[in-house]
């Protein structure tokens, strides 16, 4: 390390001020910051000792991350063997090939996204922020694997600019960035998001599933609703929700495993970086609409399965774990974030009930509830208000 801190610093006063290169010292001092601690001070004001920042926060987030995105791969590469050979195949192997899969996606995120961030940071003058090393894994797990790499670069670019730089940067934007990715490739290339030809780019052209985002349950569920027919298990993978529990099912790459999603909420609640709160009444608002209908007494295949179902195929877990629980999208306040939650829950369940075209709803969900959280927050805070008036002695 004392090697690297020494090739930094000499080639430092070149992209400092009156330095060769000081156009680019917004980009240098990204790369700095990046490999060590920044050494800057506090000079007035309140000083604070904390053990975490915001570099130290987004890396728990991507550790968080990494269950769902190694299983992911295994699990492309599984899919693949299953659509081949009809087996389950090797471990490496399945490893190996989801691998090759997937990385491209993940270098093509982090390429574009950083790329235009630094580019916003030179343009202001100001330092580039760490928020993207989140952003930039989470659009691709949340991509089916055969997404066109030139359609993530495209939808990570709108992302950035329209979900986030507009806004101000990190910290500023409305909506998640992620999934404003995800909603631009939905609304702008249907037929790549969903369909019967999504995956069908794999190696050897086969397609081997069938085209929802998120497990296959959607996309029976939903061709059952329209068809008029009821609910039955056999609508499920294997006929079971273990498969979807576990995630050898087929979907995007990092919402498929519950296993693997939960992992990384218990990561993120003990670093105290991921609001339980948020995740838990996202749950309790899911569970809570799939209970009321189960006992409205209407039938169909979305009115009778069972409500705890509801929280586990799809990408309903994926989305309360690691999307909901943004910290810049969500709500602020301790009961806002109780109300923002529920509402996610609640509004996924109806998507998918009231709309079998798009059987997935936990994206649209959370963006509407970005959209309405500070209007959450506020109506909490002036209630905190009128209730310590109340205790006002005069």
């Amino acid at each position: 390390m004392k090697f690297l801190r020494d090739q930094v610093d000499k080639l430092k006063p070149t992209f400092s001020e009156g330095g060769k290169l000081s156009f680019l010292h917004s980009t240098f001092d990204a790369f700095e910051t990046f490999l060590f601690v920044p050494n800057h001070t506090t000079k007035n004001g309140s000083h604070i000792r904390d053990g975490i920042d915001l570099k130290r926060t987004m890396f728990i987030v991507v550790i968080a991350m990494l269950p769902a995105l190694l299983f992911g791969m295994w699990n492309v590469g599984h899919q693949q063997s299953l659509a081949l050979t009809g087996t389950d195949g090797d471990l490496f192997n399945n490893f190996w090939v989801g691998l090759l899969q997937t990385l491209p996606i993940i270098i093509v995120s982090y390429a574009v996204g950083l790329g235009i961030e630094m580019g916003f940071a030179q343009f202001r003058g100001h330092p580039v922020n760490e928020g993207f090393l989140v952003t930039g894994m989470l659009i691709p797990l949340c991509m089916p694997p055969d997404v066109p790499l030139w359609m993530v670069g495209l939808a990570t670019a709108f992302a950035v600019v329209i979900g986030k730089e507009v806004f101000g940067g990190t910290g500023m934007n409305l909506l998640n960035p992620a999934l404003t990715a995800r909603m631009f490739l939905y609304i702008g290339y249907p037929s790549s998001m969903s369909g019967d030809t999504v995956w069908a780019a794999l190696p050897d052209g086969v397609a081997t599933v069938d085209g929802y985002s998120g497990a296959t349950a959607l996309g029976n569920l939903a061709s059952a609703t329209s068809a008029g027919t009821g609910w039955s298990s056999d609508l499920l993978a294997g006929g079971s929700i273990m498969p979807a529990f576990w995630g050898n099912i087929q979907g995007s790459i990092g919402e498929t495993s519950v296993v693997a999603i939960l992992i990384g909420a218990v990561i993120l609640i003990a670093a105290g970086v991921g609001s339980w709160k948020i995740m838990a009444s996202t749950f309790i608002g899911g569970l809570f609409m799939g209970w009321i209908f189960n006992i409205s007494g209407a039938s169909g295949a979305w009115m009778d399965i069972p409500a705890m179902y509801h929280l586990i195929i799809g990408g309903f877990a994926f989305g309360a774990v690691f999307m909901a629980t943004d910290p810049v999208s969500a709500a602020q306040t301790e009961t806002g974030k109780w109300v923002y939650g529920f509402f996610i829950g609640v509004i996924t369940v109806l998507i998918r009930v009231f709309n079998p075209g798009y059987p997935e709803g936990i994206m649209m969900a959370i963006l509407l509830m970005n959209v309405f959280a500070p209007l959450i927050d506020y109506y909490v805070v002036q209630s905190n208000i009128k209730t310590r008036l109340k205790r006002v002695q005069v």
